[in-house]
Parts: structure tokens; C-alpha cells; sequence
């Protein structure tokens, strides 16, 4: 007998409040890098080609100033990702009709700072999460942490299909701002990447049905020897970014097998998917996944507008998306969506979703 299939059943999504648009950034950053004599003029058009028009940021621009040590950074990331993380949960919680109560799982992931315990620690606490609650935080798997964050998930409530998991990700990536560093890539990343929370909430398949997507299966994708392509560089003032121009390359050469091949084990093909849930990586990502799968620019829109409205959120993103989804009530019964992020070691993590 198969098992019951767990249902993605809500997305808490939760921005902070200061934001800022991106030529007030490019401004604020010219104002600061000029005195490293860096090309200004190189400096807006990286910014602007990122296609991203502003961002929500963990405090307020004037604020940044004071963070010159990883210590002071990390200290923001602590208090302001339990903030965002619990009114992620609560919105999470609240879309699916759920109280605190009736959570036996806890995944946490992050790539934007540390701390012992963890976040979701905290969370019990400030959500009043039953003490029985069985807590996994993860940490290092970069953008691609929204998808196999679900995707663990989803496998524990194979096993227990009577209980609910929230999968949260907290992502503050404005704090890892190297203000030293001049290099290109960190350029571009200052122009790309924003902060934000989601929290995915899931139920096993004994709990009752809801209209909601469910989780069919799940692939991960190991990429050998491609550590170089994406991470961070730890160094005495924080998260130095690493990120080589060849990502899209590394997207287009694997993505379109990749795919295939998971979709082919369930006797599908990329003609039966009709909602394609991209993290927005950049346009030069998603225009490399458009090309690997054949894809028209309408099939990743919502990720480009994502991308646009918020940047890129790192693993938070791919639950915006698949947030702005849920909420659209696109997605008719028998639908079929292929959830999908990258990130660091390089690798790709797909989940196989079914209305």
C-alpha cells in the first residue's frame, strides 16, 4: 500500500519593514565605495541588471554604518530574524487554520547567521510551540534550502503522516554586506540579494485533505567538484561571498536532464507540468533554467516578479513564489508543478507537487 502523500497546505511569508528601492541603494553604496576609487558608473549597471526594484531590509539604511564587526552583524541577525521567523510561523499557522499547538516538527534553515541554540530554539518560546516539538535546523545550503527544507520534510511526515511540520527559512543577506570587499561579485550580490522570512506548513497525509498541493516526490542533484561555484568565504568580519559567473552556465548544463530524468521516473514529461516554481536566482538564472527546460518566459513570471518586488531572498524565495501561487488559486485539481532551487555544493533540489 502506498503511503499517504503530505500536503503543503500554507505559506507564512513575513518582509521587515524598512525598504528601500534600488537607486536609493546604488546612492547609498556609491556614497560608500567611492572611496575605494571603484567605477561608479560599473556600479549602477550591475545594480540595475539585476532587475530587482528594491528591497526590504533588516534595518534601516543609516543603520549599517554601526555593524564593523561580524559580532555586532550577527547580533542583528539574531534578534531580527526570531522577530521575522515567528511572524512568518504565525502567518503560516493562521493561512492554514492551525494553532502552535498542532505542530510536531520544526526545520529551520538559513545561510545568513549562526547561533546556540538556533533560531527555531527561540521560536518555541516566543510561538509557545508544544515542548514535545522535534526541532531541525540546517544550515549551508544556501538558495536551494527552500526547497529541500520542504522536501525533508515532507519525507518525515511520510513516516508520520499524522502530524504537521513547519519548514521555516530565515534569511537576513543584508547583513552579510562586506563593506571592504570590491570585488564584482560582491557588487552584484549588494544589488541582488534582499531579506525576508517564509514559513511552509505541511500536514501528513492521515490529517484531513485540504485543496492543497501534494508533495509526490523529491530529487536532490550533487554536482561534483563545484564547490568554487557558489558559498561563502568565512573571514574575521563575516560572510565573504563566493559567486562565479559560470552559475547560469552550471544551470543550463545540468538542469534540463536533471529534470527529465525525475520527471521520467513517474511517467511524466515537462508538457504535463503546468506550474514551474523557480527561485529567483537572478535573470540570468532563470533566463539559464527558462533555456535548459524549453520553457516560455510566462512559465517562471511569478518568479521574475518576485524577483522585481523583494530580490533575490535566498532560500526564502522559492517559498515566495510558491506562496504567491497558493494565494492566486491558479492551480486547478490535477494540476502538476515542479517546485526547484540551486544552490551551493553546486546542487539542485526538485520537488514533484500534485493538486
Amino acid at each position: 500500500m502506498n503511503a499517504p502523500l503530505p500536503q503543503i497546505v500554507a505559506v507564512g511569508r513575513a518582509l521587515p519593514p524598512h525598504f528601500a528601492d534600488q537607486e536609493t541603494l546604488i546612492a547609498a553604496f556609491a556614497e560608500h565605495w567611492q572611496r575605494h576609487h571603484f567605477n561608479l558608473e560599473r556600479l549602477a549597471d550591475l545594480h540595475r541588471a539585476t532587475r530587482v526594484g528594491g528591497r526590504h531590509l533588516a534595518l534601516p539604511v543609516g543603520e549599517y554604518a554601526a555593524l564593523d564587526s561580524f559580532a555586532k552583524s550577527n547580533a542583528a541577525f539574531q534578534r531580527v530574524g526570531a522577530e521575522l521567523g515567528e511572524a512568518a510561523v504565525a502567518d503560516g499557522l493562521r493561512r492554514a487554520g492551525l494553532k502552535p499547538g498542532d505542530v510536531d516538527h520544526l526545520f529551520f534553515v538559513t545561510v545568513t547567521g549562526v547561533s546556540t541554540p538556533s533560531l527555531d530554539a527561540r521560536l518555541v518560546n516566543r510561538l509557545g510551540l508544544p515542548t514535545r516539538v522535534k526541532r531541525t535546523p540546517i544550515f549551508g545550503l544556501g538558495c536551494m534550502a527552500g526547497a529541500a527544507g520542504v522536501a525533508r520534510a515532507s519525507d518525515v511526515l511520510r513516516a508520520f503522516p499524522g502530524e504537521v511540520a513547519v519548514m521555516l527559512s530565515v534569511e537576513l543577506c543584508s547583513l552579510t554586506l562586506q563593506r571592504q570587499d570590491a570585488s564584482v561579485a560582491n557588487i552584484i550580490a549588494t544589488g541582488l540579494f534582499g531579506d525576508g522570512a517564509a514559513a511552509a506548513v505541511l500536514i501528513g497525509g492521515e490529517r484531513p485533505a485540504r485543496r492543497a498541493p501534494r508533495v509526490l516526490a523529491t530529487r536532490s542533484v550533487f554536482y561534483p567538484d563545484t564547490e568554487w561555484v557558489m558559498g561563502w568565504e568565512v573571514v574575521d568580519s563575516g560572510f565573504k561571498v563566493v559567486l562565479s559567473a559560470q552559475v547560469p552556465q552550471v544551470v543550463e548544463e545540468h538542469v534540463g536532464a536533471d529534470v527529465d530524468a525525475f520527471l521520467s521516473e513517474h511517467g511524466l514529461s515537462r508538457a504535463r507540468i503546468q506550474h514551474w516554481i523557480a527561485h529567483t536566482g537572478g535573470p540570468r538564472v532563470l533566463d539559464a533554467f527558462r533555456a535548459a527546460l524549453d520553457l516560455p518566459r510566462e512559465a517562471i513570471a511569478r518568479s521574475f516578479r518576485s524577483l522585481q518586488a523583494v530580490g533575490n531572498l535566498s532560500s526564502a524565495s522559492v517559498l515566495f513564489v510558491l506562496g504567491d501561487l497558493l494565494d492566486s488559486g491558479e492551480a486547478r485539481e490535477g494540476d502538476l508543478g515542479l517546485l526547484a532551487a540551486m544552490g551551493p555544493g553546486f546542487s539542485s533540489e526538485l520537488v514533484l507537487l500534485a493538486w
